[in-house]
């Protein structure tokens, strides 16, 4: 079964999550397919600029709560991502959740569709965005994106710009994304991977100073008594028992 899909166009590869049955969950063969992928894609001297995108009206909901991967795996694919010598353009014409805010705040640039929503789940099921604050937090404002990693409520994607995780939406995602990869087409290999290097920089050392202790947290959080109940709840579609 192909859980990421490939195509390339004029030295940009373009990686599509491919289970929609899952919603593109982040399962723990999903994360590694593209671990792989991304690997390829690093040291293909033919890409010069990698799209992560999806099939299906879910770019990525989170974390898969029947096979989730590991939260260091995790960790691995979100600073894979950051530290990916090429950029990482996200196409976004769905929805986002949870976990899929961490691949979206690992991506150098990203972009969505009008009809897009995004939420920080997490709290809903009583656990926290924590690993993927890592990416998220140095790139978003942490003032204004308190609302909704509290509250998990759905934003759209003129909220999800002046937040910080989108770089731009509109109407036609492709037509925002053209000059985006017209320009990187047109950039030297060499000159991207070293800009690149000095915008991830602070992102980075956010990975070496908190990666730990956050995935320590998000694996106790995981398996306490209340995200037990809260991820019963989610699968079986009904409040959970802190609900009031």
């Amino acid at each position: 079964m192909t859980l990421v899909g490939r195509t390339r166009e004029r030295a940009v590869e373009t990686l599509s999550l491919d289970s929609p049955d899952t919603r593109n969950a982040l399962s723990a063969p999903l994360v590694a397919a593209l671990a792989d992928a991304l690997a390829d894609c690093a040291k293909d001297p033919g890409v010069r600029a990698v799209v992560l995108t999806h099939t299906g009206g879910t770019f990525c909901a989170g974390a898969d709560l029947r096979d989730p991967p590991q939260p260091d795996a995790l960790v691995g694919l979100l600073r894979q991502i950051v530290e990916l010598p090429k950029p990482v353009v996200a196409r976004v014409t769905g929805h986002v959740r949870a976990g899929g805010l961490g691949l979206l705040a690992a991506c150098d640039i990203a972009a969505a569709s009008a009809g897009a929503t995004f939420a920080f789940t997490e709290v809903r099921i009583g656990v926290a965005p924590a690993v993927i604050s890592l990416p998220v937090l140095p790139r978003a404002d942490p003032r204004a994106v308190a609302r909704y990693y509290l509250t998990g409520e759905r934003f759209g994607p003129a909220e999800a710009v002046r937040l910080g995780l989108l770089t731009a939406s509109g109407d036609e995602v492709d037509d925002v994304l053209a000059p985006v990869l017209d320009g990187l087409r047109r950039s030297s290999p060499e000159a991207l991977a070293a800009t690149k290097r000095l915008l991830t920089a602070r992102v980075l050392e956010t990975f070496d100073r908190d990666a730990a202790d956050l995935t320590a947290l998000s694996a106790r959080l995981f398996s306490a008594p209340e995200a037990r109940e809260g991820m019963t709840a989610f699968l079986e579609r009904r409040d959970a028992a802190w609900v009031v």
